[in-house]
């Protein structure tokens, strides 16, 4: 069985971002880059399913500029066997990336997608779902725990109530939430042999996708400063602020 485990390079997790003064988009030049946080928790699941003997082959797969080499070969070091790196400069918006995706999947065949429920830069928590529906299969999203067995895979979601749990035929697409795993780091000899393993690079026209933004960013701004906290006496004088001032009630 193979998977596909798209990954995503975003701004690190502990930057803070500072939007650019022109308000056209964030700033990321000299900026610390990594794998999207939920993407390192699908290539983890991926290849504890592989480690079990579930699956035979790990591909990642990335969307962007040349400089996500980088993130593959991350993936790679935590178990990736090969990766893909669909390269362009152009803007990608969570349909394009779908698109390509269903291009890669109709090529490589895999029986899952793993991918982040969501990217930590745009949280737009959508390329899962695109995917699951242009390719016409079942889908599962927020797993917290995956068992995959007889053509078959059994995920545990989160939900709003609790836990859901559903069985799905494969092929079919998974989205990881955080209580899924707990990813491993990659060690020293891995990272040495990840820079051994096979990455090919392609173009989108290679693969028939258009890749041209459907959506335009008017403007980006910060959220506004949090005032300091007041102290009140009384619920009475609470209630009366968030009448009053807050304007809440």
């Amino acid at each position: 069985m193979k998977i596909l485990v798209p990954v995503k390079r975003v701004v690190d997790y502990n930057v803070k971002v500072r939007v650019k003064s022109d308000g056209t988009g964030v700033d990321i030049a000299n900026v610390k880059m990594s794998m999207n946080p939920f993407d390192e928790i699908a290539v983890e699941e991926a290849v504890r399913l592989k480690e079990a003997g579930v699956a035979t082959e790990v591909v990642a797969v990335s969307c962007g500029v040349g400089a996500c080499q980088e993130t593959l070969r991350t993936a790679m070091a935590i178990g990736a066997d090969r990766g893909i790196l669909v390269e362009t400069d152009a803007e990608l918006q969570p349909l394009a990336v779908a698109k390509l995706l269903k291009a890669l999947c109709d090529k490589e065949q895999p029986q899952v997608v793993i991918c982040g429920k969501q990217a930590i830069d745009d949280d737009a928590n959508q390329t899962g779902q695109m995917l699951s529906a242009l390719m016409g299969w079942p889908q599962a999203t927020f797993a917290s725990k995956v068992a995959v067995s007889a053509g078959k895979a059994t995920v545990t979601r989160e939900i709003d109530g609790g836990l859901e749990t559903l069985e799905i035929a494969l092929p079919a697409v998974v989205t990881t939430d955080l209580r899924l795993n707990e990813p491993r780091y990659a060690t020293l000899p891995n990272i040495m042999k990840a820079k051994k393993k096979p990455l090919e690079t392609i173009k989108p026209a290679d693969l028939g996708v258009d890749v041209t933004p459907r959506l335009t960013t008017l403007k980006v701004v910060e959220p506004p400063k949090r005032s300091a906290g007041v102290m009140v006496a009384d619920v009475a004088q609470l209630v009366l602020k968030l009448k009053n001032e807050a304007k809440v009630l």
